[in-house]
């Protein structure tokens, strides 16, 4: 998946960071990186890190990521909205959330099994 400047993006019931602080988000990812959701924390094999706090997202690259309503906002200036089970973002890619597996307009997948997102 093409990443905003380093971010990953948020995949939850609505693609996006989950606005209920005691649920973590699940992501869509690098190809070959796994993620594996433990709270409200995601630890990415890469050594990313995502913490949740209410309707925002801290990476650990020192980003972030505020969901309002169906869009999210990230500190670097990527939006990206939800219709449906696509989210659009504002690089021009999307992503189409079936079932446990997001597909994303590059071909990228990430397929969430219990608490771990497998990418490739």
């Amino acid at each position: 998946m093409k990443l905003i400047h380093g971010a990953i993006f948020i995949v939850g019931l609505a693609i996006c960071p989950i606005a209920n602080s005691q649920q973590a988000p699940q992501v869509f990812g690098a190809p070959g990186q796994t993620y594996q959701q433990v709270g409200t924390t995601t630890y990415g094999s890469d050594g990313t890190t995502i913490q949740q706090v209410g309707n925002t997202s801290y990476y650990s690259n020192g980003n972030t990521a505020q969901q309002v309503g169906n869009s999210t906002y990230y500190s670097n200036g990527a939006t990206s909205q939800q219709v449906g089970n696509t989210t659009y973002n504002s690089d021009g890619t999307t992503i189409q959330q079936v079932g446990n597996t997001a597909y994303g307009s590059d071909g990228t997948t990430c397929q969430t099994i219990g608490n771990q997102v497998y990418c490739n």
